[in-house]
């Protein structure tokens, strides 16, 4: 008979949006995983985590949950200025963490939390979620498969037409200093992706442009915090280049997402995965088609044929595994406590992070710049 597997209590810091749509659901469709409670500083009537989950434990600070030794797993969702101290001291308390994206402001910070989870034996995730969009991993299974030969530029997007400033939030009021702005909320995205595909840039050259005011900044101190950048990683050892970039006045009826250059072809996306507006929609990642691309949306790959004779033919999105998958591996991560099995390692957010610095010092200098892992 097998043996009836391990539950782990799940609390939860932080009630917004991230929580809501992106944990919350996911949690509760793990079966080894059991929301146990919430930190909500102030609830009110119509967003109240103890209206909305009467029958389990809520709390008002997040010192009275860690302190709390049923809680085995820590989920942080507030403001990315926040993280790296609850992170820290869910870590010093025992518990596996979950931390969501931007991880912390800092490479530094993502190493000390890394080493500190090592030293506690216990799991810290990121919550990068889109390494399970079904567009990037169409992307990731044509490379492997050899469709596009070898690439030659990977083109990566997360452009808007907004050339209106929406409403006041960390993600666009936080400097970029404690994690915030558009290179901490989506840049982190669209890097994290370029990392799994092909590690660490040796170079990287950035621009930062306020679009809305249509000026160049450099990100540093007041009215220089870009609400666009454009990024050019450079790999010196096979010559790609990564070109990443984000744009919030692009008059597109279709959005570039992915267009990636290789030696025997090419392969060009447009729009997002769905999951996001589905689940923003009210949707569960239980309904039918949740995550499946309709064909109209799918992408164009193009090839060189035996003939020498440049082809193209619609190219479908593959079976989604869908952002359950990336709480599965956390689950199993913490089942068996090794680091390797966690779906996001902070040593990788890290990683990330030095692409970050980088592309902030290219911003400042006007220089190409090489992540601080090619200057050791």
């Amino acid at each position: 008979m097998a043996s009836p597997q391990q539950e782990f209590n799940v609390g939860i810091i932080g009630y917004g949006l991230s929580a809501k749509v992106f944990h919350i659901p996911f949690i509760g469709l793990t079966p080894s995983l059991v929301l146990h409670s919430i930190v909500q500083r102030s609830p009110v009537p119509g967003n109240s985590a103890p209206e909305d989950f009467p029958s389990i434990k809520h709390f008002t600070n997040a010192s009275e949950l860690l302190s709390d030794p049923s809680v085995d797993i820590v989920v942080i969702g507030t403001p990315p200025n926040t993280h790296f101290t609850l992170a820290r001291d869910a870590l010093l308390a025992g518990k596996h963490v979950l931390v969501e994206k931007p991880f912390v402001p800092t490479s530094a910070q993502a190493h000390e939390l890394a080493a500190l989870a090592r030293q506690k034996n216990r799991i810290i995730t990121v919550y990068q979620n889109r390494r399970w969009d079904s567009d990037f991993l169409t992307v990731q299974k044509l490379i492997r498969d050899g469709e596009i030969g070898r690439v030659i530029e990977f083109e990566t997007h997360f452009d808007r037409f907004r050339p209106q400033k929406p409403p006041a939030s960390w993600k666009l009021d936080l400097p970029m200093s404690k994690g915030g702005g558009v290179l901490y909320d989506l840049g982190t995205h669209l890097l994290d992706q370029v990392f799994v595909l092909f590690g660490m840039p040796t170079a990287v050259l950035a621009k930062f442009v306020n679009q809305r005011e249509g000026r160049v900044v450099t990100g540093e101190g007041e009215g220089q915090e870009p609400d666009s950048v454009s990024l050019m990683l450079s790999y010196a050892d096979t010559g790609m280049l990564a070109l990443v970039r984000i744009g919030v006045v692009s008059a597109e009826e279709e959005q570039v997402r992915f267009w990636v250059r290789g030696s025997r072809g090419s392969f060009h996306k447009t729009g997002l995965d769905p999951q996001e507006n589905h689940l923003r929609a009210g949707g569960k990642a239980t309904d039918p088609g949740f995550g499946t691309e309709d064909a109209s949306r799918y992408g164009k790959l193009s090839f060189v044929g035996d003939d020498g004779v440049i082809g193209s033919r619609v190219c479908p999105t593959v079976e989604p595994e869908t952002y359950r998958r990336f709480y599965e591996l956390f689950a199993n991560a913490v089942a068996s406590g090794k680091e390797e099995d966690a779906p996001v390692s902070a040593t990788q957010a890290a990683r990330v992070l030095e692409i970050i610095e980088a592309a902030k010092e290219s911003a400042r200098t006007g220089r190409e710049v090489a992540p601080q892992s090619h200057r050791d």
